[in-house]
């Protein structure tokens, strides 16, 4: 069984998505062995925790250095034998050793078709305001690898939604999550935990 983090930094809807996908049993090759905050007010630690999840926080502020909070991240993975890394809305900055660490076993969910309105500075609403400003008439998310390149990483999935009428930045943002990203995340963790499995047995 692959042995899952998911690192946060808000509320926890995709890791609540993953959570519910794991007890549907739409993730039979991984488990979610650590939930891992990058504040200790992240809701999603509540969740975590009524899921019986090990719930940890490392905060980027604790650390003098990015090397020293790549180092505690690294040694918090390691301490929970964590296999796979899945981003779900979380914020801070990874470093170089924190992506060798886990190089196609990090997999991160962007609420947008990667390459339009991605990269540094987009995330949350930021993303679906540009769209909107935009005047695109589709959007949608993507699940990619993390590599050293802000949403940089080969993409394993995405799919499409409908900007309609009327929407704002909030309704479009709630669309995408529950058509794309609640859906497109746990497959994803599948599919990578799948292959990890495979590689592990050969």
């Amino acid at each position: 069984m692959i042995r899952i983090a998911v690192l946060v930094s808000g509320g926890g809807t995709n890791l609540q998505a993953l959570i519910d996908a794991e007890n549907a049993g739409k993730i039979p090759h991984g488990k979610i062995s650590l939930v891992l905050a990058s504040n200790d007010k992240a809701y999603a630690l509540e969740r975590a925790k009524k899921a019986a999840i090990p719930a940890i926080s490392v905060k980027r502020k604790d650390y003098a250095s990015q090397e020293e909070f790549d180092q505690a991240l690294i040694a918090s993975l390691h301490a929970y034998k964590i296999d796979m890394v899945i981003l779900a809305g979380y914020l801070s900055i990874l470093g170089t050793s924190v992506i060798d660490a886990y190089r196609d076993r990090m997999i991160n969910i962007h609420p947008s078709l990667i390459p339009s309105f991605c990269g540094k500075g987009f995330y949350g609403l930021h993303v679906h305001e540009a769209a909107l400003a935009r005047g695109v008439k589709v959007t949608g998310a993507t699940v990619h690898y993390v590599n050293e390149i802000p949403d940089g990483g080969k993409i394993i999935l995405q799919k499409a939604v409908e900007i309609q009428e009327g929407d704002t930045p909030e309704i479009l943002q709630k669309r995408v999550m529950e058509q794309a990203e609640w859906i497109l995340l746990p497959k994803a963790a599948e599919m990578v935990a799948e292959k990890i499995a495979e590689e592990k047995a050969e």
